[in-house]
């Protein structure tokens, strides 16, 4: 018997290369076949049969932040429906390049069992890590190893990524290796620099300079905040939330007055957001 059987993915790898072109799950199975039934170029649905990975690609993205939006607020019914929205999007994928024969479902699940193997000799071989941290400097070093063949140590970032992830990993990429700060005051300092140039900019006119300039004050926020050990889009989702609740708090104050924030000066408008503020605050400490 082998001992690695006891993981449940290793187990599903194993009866998917016992089995070609079948999915061990019967459920899948049949996922498999509403997905074909919906591209049959006979009886099929119109809309399906007209995609193509270009215009699919917008609705697997927007599945996965719907999966990331159930997880934020806690809901498991919804997340439960929203990883099977996403899940029929990878069958989606396999489907349409099972048609212009280049790979099918079996491909990428035979495909993830190799590289989560490969990337965990300490679970499926006999490599001994600790830490979690340890786990993940090997996690890097395998994945290293794999770009290997690439040119650039910036290589393979997906363009699709969120502008601040991307961001983000292109810079701990160049940081792996040693293009980096020493400590966090560079990035600090490189934020202060980059809103001074944004600043001339302006005093210029140009429009496309202050375009750049303001992009790269915004990867030196990301830089700094990465230093800081600060996620930089989940850090400015949470400014966003906390701006619509402000916002919103303000516009009950008015409504009660039948007033809108048009009727307001700039001054009054910054007296209610203090005031916004205070609420929010003395809300979060439960006073």
């Amino acid at each position: 018997m082998l001992p690695l059987l006891k993981n449940g993915l290793y187990l599903i790898c194993l009866q998917t290369l016992h089995h070609p072109k079948k999915s061990p799950m019967t459920d899948i199975n049949k996922l498999l076949q509403i997905m074909a039934a919906l591209r049959d170029p006979q009886n099929g649905c119109p809309w399906d049969i007209e995609q193509t990975f270009e215009t699919i690609a917008p609705y697997t993205l927007e599945e996965a932040y719907e999966v990331a939006d159930a997880i934020q607020r806690h809901d498991m019914q919804e997340l439960k429906e929203e990883l099977g929205d996403l899940l029929f999007q990878v069958a989606f994928h396999a489907r349409l390049g099972e048609e212009v024969g280049e790979f099918d479902f079996t491909d990428i699940v035979t495909a993830i069992c190799d590289k989560m193997e490969r990337r965990h000799p300490h679970v499926f071989a006999d490599e001994k890590i600790a830490t979690v941290a340890e786990q993940s400097r090997e996690w890097e070093k395998h994945k290293a190893r794999e770009r290997e063949s690439q040119k650039s140590a910036v290589s393979g970032v997906a363009l699709a990524l969120p502008a601040l992830v991307h961001a983000k990993k292109l810079q701990s990429r160049a940081a792996r290796v040693g293009f980096d700060w020493p400590d966090i005051s560079g990035p600090l300092v490189k934020c202060h620099e980059e809103l001074a140039e944004i600043e001339e900019a302006l005093e210029q006119g140009n429009q496309q300079q202050i375009a750049d300039e303001i992009g790269d004050l915004l990867f030196a926020v990301v830089n700094f905040a990465r230093f800081a050990d600060v996620d930089a889009e989940a850090a400015l989702k949470g400014s966003s939330g906390r701006f619509v609740t402000r916002f919103q708090f303000i516009e009950r104050k008015l409504s009660g007055q039948d007033l809108t924030t048009e009727d307001l000066s700039l001054e009054e408008l910054e007296e209610l957001w203090a005031l916004a503020k205070y609420a929010e605050k003395s809300m979060r400490d439960g006073e």
